[in-house]
């Protein structure tokens, strides 16, 4: 099972859109049986970025994370949303 982490500045808003439009697209793929997902604050999170498969965040992340993240950006405004979840696809390995 794939670890999923999806969180934004104070780990409420932001994140649940995220959360609920990530738990739909693993439906519709019927791929929820092979991805956890995992809802937090960024600063909770900072130091345990490894313990996740995958990081998608609705913040600004430090330089020193930014390769580990995917912008998750377009989980909130719609813009390049089928790029957005072509690359959770291809970082998750599914």
């Amino acid at each position: 099972m794939k670890k999923l982490l999806i969180m934004c500045g104070a780990g409420h808003a932001t994140s649940t859109i995220a959360v609920s439009k990530v738990n739909k697209w693993l439906s519709d793929e019927k791929l929820t049986d092979q991805v956890k997902i995992y809802q937090s604050k960024i600063a909770d999170e900072l130091n345990k970025m490894d313990t996740y498969d995958v990081v998608v965040s609705t913040t600004i992340v430090p330089d020193s994370i930014k390769t580990k993240v995917i912008n998750g950006l377009p989980l909130l405004t719609g813009v390049n949303l089928s790029e957005f979840f072509s690359e959770l696809k291809r970082r998750l390995n599914l």
